[in-house]
């Protein structure tokens, strides 16, 4: 018996080897399988680090962007602030001169005496604002009255 016994023994541990072989085999393809998916994700991690890379630049890119077009708006929008107030000036110079030119057509006209009551203390008559005259007539006002200046030898 204690031969048999020695046979099962030695049987029983080279069935136990084989196990442990087919074991390692297999262990063997996991870690192989392992180390192909390191390679992959060593070459993931690499690609996103370009990526960020890029992207690190391009926001710098656009920062400085930002920053130019902000100075140039800064800058047009003063332009455009100082435009609008010589506008302003330009526009109330104009106002005069319409002014000037009413008062020079309106004094050019004309005039026929109206006999006004006279004003007693009691009342005090405030003489009426002369009608505006049209763009037209203050424009030929303008031209006879240029043209009487320069008949006289007077430079308008």
């Amino acid at each position: 018996m204690s031969h048999s016994l020695g046979i099962v023994i030695e049987s029983l541990v080279a069935i136990l080897l084989m196990v442990t072989i087919g074991y390692c085999m297999l262990l063997n393809k996991r870690l192989k399988r392992l180390k192909a998916d390191e390679h992959s994700l060593k070459a993931t991690i690499a690609e996103l680090i370009t990526a960020t890379e890029i992207a690190e630049r391009a926001i710098g890119g656009l920062k400085h962007t930002v920053r130019d077009v902000n100075e140039n708006l800064g800058t047009q929008l003063t332009e455009a602030t100082d435009m609008s107030a010589q506008l302003k000036k330009q526009l109330g110079e104009c106002d005069q001169v319409v002014r000037r030119l009413s008062k020079i057509t309106s004094a050019a006209r004309p005039s026929t005496p109206v006999a006004a009551p006279e004003p007693t203390p009691a009342t005090v008559s405030v003489p009426a604002p002369a009608p505006v005259p049209s763009a037209r007539a203050v424009a030929a006002a303008a031209q006879a009255f240029s043209e009487r200046r320069r008949s006289n030898g007077l430079a308008a």
